[in-house]
């Protein structure tokens, strides 16, 4: 019979995988050590499921753990960041420096849920994570769990071992915060439906592969930005990006796409002619963003030996265009099913 209970407790906090995996990607901003903090945060729950006591929900439960192992995790006070919040907006002309390999960058994650409301779609988007990294770690806990993860206020200060009004304030103060760092294309409610940017990442595929960059002009909002994770170099601006498009990134002329989703919004694995003219070689991990019918923003994530693995792209492509059938497996952390 223990056995039996044991099974489905471990079946119970294992469908909260996936949730527990975009909350600790908020509060990290890397998928990467979200899968591995929400791995740690189950082998502590078994280990500790007997002293689980359903004064709460198992779900309250697990995400106290989570938080700890987060909180944790985050003690050494550097924060992750996009290329915006370390430098001003650079001259698209100009090159970019060396790549800041030292710098924590936040990274982007895998797929979004369909299903999720509003506020948690709104919430995965990298302008809405590089904004809570501004936040003192339990700050943001505190507004993750409530304002996106919908937690009583009595539940985050049973949480935290706090009071409500302790709770209110911080949530208050955290919103404060926030606002400040978010520009007004990131403010909640600016995402258009599922279908018109399904409609402007097809057409940004197709002028991106045919280098149309008068067609890309008139996708992008004017104060449209594009940034270049691991250089701190970033532009902000139609004309500017022009200049990028036709002056240094001229060798992405011929890219190839292929589509992904990342933070619950259209992707692309862009791949650039090889030199030896054999195929496409992986460059970045485009990702877009938007407000109303324009593009607003696109961060081209160069780490493609990391990434393309973790989005299931391939290693490269072939002349015909075709993909590699090479693709290295996605890693995937194991479950605890054998621990029953």
């Amino acid at each position: 019979m223990g056995d039996i209970v044991a099974r489905g407790t471990t079946d119970e906090l294992e469908g909260h995988r996936g949730e527990l995996t975009r909350y600790c990607y908020r509060m990290l901003g890397s998928y990467a050590e979200a899968e591995d903090a929400v791995q740690e945060t189950m082998i502590r729950a078994w280990r500790n499921v007997e002293r689980f006591e359903g004064r709460s929900s198992l779900r309250s439960w697990v995400y106290r753990i989570a938080t700890n192992v987060c909180l944790d995790a985050l003690a050494a006070g550097k924060r992750r960041a996009l290329p915006m919040d370390l430098a001003e907006p650079s001259p698209g002309a100009v090159p970019p420096g060396a790549p800041e390999d030292a710098v924590l960058w936040i990274g982007p994650c895998p797929g979004g849920d369909p299903e999720a409301t509003v506020a948690a779609g709104e919430s995965v988007r990298l302008a809405f994570v590089a904004a809570l990294q501004h936040l003192p770690p339990k700050q943001r806990a505190t507004l993750i769990l409530r304002d996106v993860l919908a937690f009583s206020a009595r539940e985050v200060a049973e949480l935290h071992g706090s009071t409500v009004a302790a709770v209110n304030s911080a949530l208050q103060r955290a919103r404060a915060t926030l606002a400040a760092h978010r520009g007004p294309a990131d403010a909640p409610g600016t995402r258009p439906p599922d279908a018109v940017r399904r409609v402007l990442a097809e057409r940004y595929a197709t002028a991106f592969s045919r280098y149309d960059t008068e067609e890309l002009n008139m996708l992008l909002h004017v104060d449209a930005t594009l940034c270049l994770p691991p250089y701190t170099k970033w532009m902000r601006g139609v004309s500017d990006i022009q200049a990028w498009l036709t002056g240094p990134a001229i060798g992405c002329r011929g890219s190839r796409l292929i589509p992904t989703t990342a933070n619950g919004s259209p992707a692309f694995g862009q791949y650039r002619p090889s030199a030896d003219g054999t195929g496409y070689e992986p460059w970045a991990l485009q990702v877009i963003e938007f407000s109303g019918d324009r593009i607003t923003g696109i961060s081209a994530f160069r780490d493609t030996e990391r990434l393309f693995p973790l989005f299931g792209l391939p290693a490269r492509m072939g002349p015909d265009s075709s993909a590699d059938t090479s693709a290295p497996e996605r890693r995937r952390l194991p479950s605890l099913k054998g621990f029953a």
